[in-house]
Protein backbone atom coordinates (compact mmCIF):
# COMPACT_ATOMS: atom_id res chain seq x y z
CA UNK A 1 0.00 0.00 0.00
CA UNK A 2 2.75 2.39 1.02
CA UNK A 3 4.72 1.48 -2.10
CA UNK A 4 1.75 2.30 -4.37
CA UNK A 5 1.33 5.62 -2.54
CA UNK A 6 4.93 6.55 -3.19
CA UNK A 7 4.57 5.61 -6.87
CA UNK A 8 1.49 7.79 -7.27
CA UNK A 9 3.17 10.65 -5.41
CA UNK A 10 6.17 10.45 -7.72
CA UNK A 11 4.00 10.42 -10.85
CA UNK A 12 2.00 13.47 -9.77
CA UNK A 13 5.18 15.28 -8.83
CA UNK A 14 6.65 14.65 -12.25
CA UNK A 15 3.39 15.76 -13.83
CA UNK A 16 3.52 19.08 -12.00
CA UNK A 17 7.17 19.65 -12.74
CA UNK A 18 7.46 18.60 -16.37
CA UNK A 19 4.01 18.78 -17.92
CA UNK A 20 2.31 22.08 -17.13
CA UNK A 21 -0.24 21.73 -19.95
CA UNK A 22 -2.64 24.66 -20.18
CA UNK A 23 -3.40 24.99 -16.48
CA UNK A 24 -2.09 28.23 -14.99
CA UNK A 25 -1.79 26.50 -11.63
CA UNK A 26 0.41 23.85 -13.11
CA UNK A 27 2.52 26.50 -14.82
CA UNK A 28 3.28 28.14 -11.50
CA UNK A 29 5.03 25.01 -10.31
CA UNK A 30 6.33 23.74 -13.62
CA UNK A 31 10.04 23.35 -14.13
CA UNK A 32 11.33 26.06 -16.47
CA UNK A 33 12.83 23.75 -19.05
CA UNK A 34 13.53 26.47 -21.60
CA UNK A 35 15.59 28.48 -19.13
CA UNK A 36 17.67 25.61 -17.84
CA UNK A 37 18.06 23.96 -21.24
CA UNK A 38 19.79 27.15 -22.47
CA UNK A 39 23.54 26.69 -22.34
CA UNK A 40 25.38 29.92 -21.53
CA UNK A 41 28.24 30.70 -23.87
CA UNK A 42 31.55 31.15 -22.05
CA UNK A 43 32.54 34.77 -21.53
CA UNK A 44 35.32 35.72 -23.92
CA UNK A 45 37.66 38.39 -22.65
CA UNK A 46 39.36 40.34 -25.41
CA UNK A 47 43.03 40.78 -24.66
CA UNK A 48 45.18 43.04 -26.80
CA UNK A 49 48.57 41.78 -28.03
CA UNK A 50 51.37 43.01 -25.78
CA UNK A 51 54.44 44.70 -27.35
CA UNK A 52 57.93 43.63 -26.37
CA UNK A 53 61.50 44.49 -27.35
CA UNK A 54 63.31 42.08 -29.62
CA UNK A 55 66.69 43.55 -28.66
CA UNK A 56 67.71 45.62 -25.59
CA UNK A 57 68.54 48.92 -27.26
CA UNK A 58 66.71 52.24 -27.50
CA UNK A 59 66.47 55.09 -30.00
CA UNK A 60 68.89 58.02 -29.73
CA UNK A 61 66.95 61.30 -29.55
CA UNK A 62 67.60 64.92 -28.61
CA UNK A 63 64.27 65.36 -26.81
CA UNK A 64 64.48 65.81 -23.05
CA UNK A 65 61.10 64.16 -22.59
CA UNK A 66 59.53 61.33 -24.56
CA UNK A 67 56.84 58.71 -24.28
CA UNK A 68 55.94 55.95 -26.74
CA UNK A 69 52.90 53.83 -26.00
CA UNK A 70 51.00 51.07 -27.76
CA UNK A 71 47.57 52.65 -28.15
CA UNK A 72 45.11 49.69 -27.83
CA UNK A 73 46.71 48.26 -24.69
CA UNK A 74 48.27 51.56 -23.54
CA UNK A 75 51.45 49.63 -22.81
CA UNK A 76 54.54 51.88 -22.62
CA UNK A 77 57.29 50.90 -25.04
CA UNK A 78 59.82 53.70 -24.58
CA UNK A 79 59.99 56.53 -22.06
CA UNK A 80 62.31 59.35 -21.09
CA UNK A 81 61.47 61.69 -18.21
CA UNK A 82 57.86 60.81 -18.95
CA UNK A 83 56.46 62.28 -15.72
CA UNK A 84 58.59 65.43 -15.78
CA UNK A 85 56.88 68.76 -16.38
CA UNK A 86 57.59 70.62 -19.62
CA UNK A 87 56.20 73.70 -21.36
CA UNK A 88 53.46 72.42 -23.69
CA UNK A 89 53.44 75.28 -26.24
CA UNK A 90 50.81 74.52 -28.92
CA UNK A 91 50.27 70.92 -27.81
CA UNK A 92 47.95 72.76 -25.40
CA UNK A 93 45.51 72.91 -28.32
CA UNK A 94 44.75 69.20 -27.90
CA UNK A 95 42.93 70.09 -24.67
CA UNK A 96 41.46 73.20 -26.31
CA UNK A 97 39.97 70.99 -29.03
CA UNK A 98 38.57 68.47 -26.53
CA UNK A 99 36.86 71.19 -24.51
CA UNK A 100 35.52 72.82 -27.68
CA UNK A 101 33.98 69.51 -28.77
CA UNK A 102 32.31 69.24 -25.36
CA UNK A 103 30.66 72.67 -25.32
CA UNK A 104 29.94 73.53 -28.96
CA UNK A 105 28.35 71.91 -31.98
CA UNK A 106 30.39 71.86 -35.23
CA UNK A 107 27.95 74.17 -37.01
CA UNK A 108 27.75 76.73 -34.19
CA UNK A 109 28.78 80.16 -35.47
CA UNK A 110 31.26 82.22 -33.45
CA UNK A 111 32.40 85.81 -33.91
CA UNK A 112 36.06 86.87 -33.94
CA UNK A 113 36.44 89.33 -31.07
CA UNK A 114 40.13 90.27 -31.22
CA UNK A 115 43.21 90.11 -33.38
CA UNK A 116 46.02 87.79 -32.31
CA UNK A 117 49.31 88.33 -34.13
CA UNK A 118 51.70 86.38 -31.94
CA UNK A 119 52.95 83.08 -33.31
CA UNK A 120 51.06 81.03 -35.88
CA UNK A 121 47.73 82.50 -37.01
CA UNK A 122 45.13 81.99 -39.74
CA UNK A 123 44.64 85.78 -40.03
CA UNK A 124 41.11 85.98 -38.72
CA UNK A 125 39.41 89.37 -38.98
CA UNK A 126 37.59 91.05 -36.08
CA UNK A 127 33.85 90.66 -36.66
CA UNK A 128 34.31 87.63 -38.92
CA UNK A 129 31.70 84.93 -38.31
CA UNK A 130 32.97 81.39 -38.64
CA UNK A 131 31.84 77.91 -37.64
CA UNK A 132 33.31 75.96 -34.76
CA UNK A 133 34.25 73.19 -37.19
CA UNK A 134 36.39 75.56 -39.26
CA UNK A 135 37.99 77.02 -36.14
CA UNK A 136 38.88 73.49 -35.03
CA UNK A 137 40.55 72.94 -38.40
CA UNK A 138 42.40 76.17 -37.70
CA UNK A 139 43.83 75.03 -34.38
CA UNK A 140 44.48 71.36 -35.25
CA UNK A 141 45.82 71.77 -38.80
CA UNK A 142 47.37 75.24 -38.84
CA UNK A 143 47.95 75.57 -35.07
CA UNK A 144 46.29 78.99 -35.30
CA UNK A 145 46.48 80.95 -32.07
CA UNK A 146 43.77 83.38 -33.17
CA UNK A 147 41.39 80.44 -33.74
CA UNK A 148 42.03 79.14 -30.21
CA UNK A 149 41.31 82.55 -28.67
CA UNK A 150 38.17 83.04 -30.78
CA UNK A 151 36.73 79.81 -29.40
CA UNK A 152 37.65 80.66 -25.82
CA UNK A 153 36.46 84.28 -26.07
CA UNK A 154 33.03 83.22 -27.29
CA UNK A 155 32.54 81.02 -24.26
CA UNK A 156 34.27 83.35 -21.81
CA UNK A 157 38.03 83.08 -21.50
CA UNK A 158 38.27 82.37 -17.77
CA UNK A 159 35.40 79.89 -17.86
CA UNK A 160 36.99 78.15 -20.84
CA UNK A 161 40.32 77.88 -19.01
CA UNK A 162 38.52 76.35 -16.04
CA UNK A 163 37.05 73.72 -18.36
CA UNK A 164 40.48 73.00 -19.82
CA UNK A 165 41.87 72.20 -16.39
CA UNK A 166 38.77 70.22 -15.48
CA UNK A 167 39.19 68.19 -18.66
CA UNK A 168 42.84 67.55 -17.82
CA UNK A 169 41.85 66.35 -14.37
CA UNK A 170 39.05 64.22 -15.79
CA UNK A 171 41.45 62.24 -17.99
CA UNK A 172 44.05 61.94 -15.19
CA UNK A 173 46.57 64.46 -16.53
CA UNK A 174 47.99 64.97 -13.05
CA UNK A 175 51.12 66.83 -14.15
CA UNK A 176 49.35 69.41 -16.33
CA UNK A 177 48.02 72.92 -15.90
CA UNK A 178 46.81 75.38 -18.52
CA UNK A 179 46.50 79.17 -18.39
CA UNK A 180 45.78 80.05 -22.02
CA UNK A 181 44.02 78.19 -24.86
CA UNK A 182 46.75 78.60 -27.47
CA UNK A 183 49.84 77.59 -25.52
CA UNK A 184 51.51 81.00 -25.78
CA UNK A 185 51.76 81.70 -22.05
CA UNK A 186 54.63 79.89 -20.36
CA UNK A 187 53.98 81.04 -16.81
CA UNK A 188 52.47 78.24 -14.73
CA UNK A 189 51.54 76.27 -17.85
CA UNK A 190 52.97 72.78 -17.98
CA UNK A 191 52.41 69.17 -18.99
CA UNK A 192 54.30 65.87 -19.17
CA UNK A 193 54.94 63.32 -21.94
CA UNK A 194 52.66 60.84 -20.20
CA UNK A 195 49.87 63.39 -19.81
CA UNK A 196 50.00 64.34 -23.47
CA UNK A 197 49.69 60.66 -24.39
CA UNK A 198 46.48 60.57 -22.34
CA UNK A 199 45.20 63.70 -24.09
CA UNK A 200 46.09 62.29 -27.52
CA UNK A 201 44.30 59.02 -26.75
CA UNK A 202 41.19 60.99 -25.80
CA UNK A 203 41.32 63.08 -28.96
CA UNK A 204 41.63 59.99 -31.16
CA UNK A 205 38.37 58.69 -29.70
CA UNK A 206 36.61 61.59 -31.44
CA UNK A 207 36.18 60.67 -35.11
CA UNK A 208 35.98 64.26 -36.37
CA UNK A 209 38.99 65.50 -34.41
CA UNK A 210 40.95 62.45 -35.50
CA UNK A 211 40.20 63.33 -39.13
CA UNK A 212 41.27 66.93 -38.61
CA UNK A 213 44.70 66.18 -37.15
CA UNK A 214 45.46 63.97 -40.17
CA UNK A 215 44.58 66.73 -42.67
CA UNK A 216 47.60 68.06 -44.55
CA UNK A 217 45.98 71.07 -46.23
CA UNK A 218 42.51 72.59 -46.38
CA UNK A 219 40.94 75.93 -47.33
CA UNK A 220 38.06 77.11 -45.16
CA UNK A 221 35.96 80.28 -45.09
CA UNK A 222 33.73 82.36 -42.90
CA UNK A 223 29.97 81.79 -43.12
CA UNK A 224 29.49 84.66 -45.61
CA UNK A 225 32.34 83.57 -47.90
CA UNK A 226 34.07 86.91 -47.50
CA UNK A 227 37.27 85.56 -46.01
CA UNK A 228 39.07 82.42 -47.09
CA UNK A 229 41.87 80.85 -45.09
CA UNK A 230 44.32 78.35 -46.52
CA UNK A 231 45.51 76.06 -43.74
CA UNK A 232 48.66 73.95 -43.94
CA UNK A 233 49.61 71.38 -41.34
CA UNK A 234 52.73 72.33 -39.38
CA UNK A 235 53.57 68.64 -39.03
CA UNK A 236 55.80 68.03 -42.05
CA UNK A 237 55.86 64.27 -41.36
CA UNK A 238 52.33 64.00 -42.76
CA UNK A 239 52.73 62.51 -46.21
CA UNK A 240 56.49 62.08 -45.68
CA UNK A 241 56.53 59.19 -43.20
CA UNK A 242 54.07 56.41 -43.98
CA UNK A 243 51.81 55.64 -41.04
CA UNK A 244 51.91 59.09 -39.43
CA UNK A 245 48.37 60.39 -39.01
CA UNK A 246 48.84 63.67 -37.10
CA UNK A 247 48.57 64.71 -34.19
CA UNK A 248 49.87 68.09 -32.82
CA UNK A 249 52.97 70.23 -32.93
CA UNK A 250 54.23 72.88 -30.52
CA UNK A 251 57.09 75.36 -30.38
CA UNK A 252 58.33 78.34 -28.42
CA UNK A 253 61.86 79.45 -27.67
CA UNK A 254 61.66 78.12 -24.11
CA UNK A 255 59.61 75.03 -24.82
CA UNK A 256 61.78 74.19 -27.83
CA UNK A 257 60.26 71.68 -30.28
CA UNK A 258 57.30 69.53 -29.24
CA UNK A 259 55.43 66.93 -31.25
CA UNK A 260 52.67 64.44 -30.46
CA UNK A 261 52.21 61.83 -33.21
CA UNK A 262 49.73 59.10 -34.04
CA UNK A 263 51.53 56.26 -35.83
CA UNK A 264 50.24 53.04 -37.42
CA UNK A 265 52.46 50.13 -38.45
CA UNK A 266 51.70 46.52 -39.27
CA UNK A 267 48.18 46.72 -37.89
CA UNK A 268 49.39 48.28 -34.64
CA UNK A 269 48.85 51.82 -33.35
CA UNK A 270 51.13 54.05 -31.30
CA UNK A 271 51.20 57.48 -29.70
CA UNK A 272 54.60 59.17 -29.76
CA UNK A 273 55.25 62.20 -27.55
CA UNK A 274 58.38 64.33 -28.02
CA UNK A 275 59.02 67.32 -25.74
CA UNK A 276 61.83 69.91 -25.59
CA UNK A 277 63.59 68.57 -28.65
CA UNK A 278 66.26 70.09 -30.86
CA UNK A 279 64.66 68.35 -33.85
CA UNK A 280 61.20 66.92 -33.17
CA UNK A 281 60.74 65.52 -36.65
CA UNK A 282 64.08 63.71 -36.71
CA UNK A 283 63.50 62.39 -33.20
CA UNK A 284 60.11 61.03 -34.27
CA UNK A 285 61.65 59.42 -37.34
CA UNK A 286 64.24 57.72 -35.13
CA UNK A 287 61.50 56.32 -32.91
CA UNK A 288 59.45 55.15 -35.91
CA UNK A 289 62.49 53.33 -37.34
CA UNK A 290 63.17 51.76 -33.96
CA UNK A 291 59.55 50.60 -33.63
CA UNK A 292 59.66 48.96 -37.05
CA UNK A 293 62.95 47.20 -36.31
CA UNK A 294 62.64 46.28 -32.67
CA UNK A 295 59.02 45.90 -31.56
CA UNK A 296 57.13 42.62 -31.79
CA UNK A 297 53.94 41.41 -30.16
CA UNK A 298 52.91 38.59 -27.85
CA UNK A 299 49.31 37.41 -28.09
CA UNK A 300 47.78 36.18 -24.84
CA UNK A 301 44.89 33.75 -25.26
Amino acid sequence: MKFRFYILFLLYTLLFLFYPGESEYYKIFAYNRALFAHTEQPIKLKTEPIPYLKSPYYPSITAQGAYLVDLPSFTPVFEKNFQQRFIPASTTKIITALVTADIFQPDDILTVKRTITEGQTMELVVGEKITVENLLYGILVHSANDAAYTIADNYGLESFLDLMNQKAKQIAMNNSHFVDPAGLDESNQYTSPFDLALAARKLLENRELKKMVATKEITISDVDFKYFHKLSNVNKLLGEVQGIGGLKTGFTENAKENLVSFYKSGGHQFIIVILKSDDRFEDTKQIVSWVNANIDYLSIQ
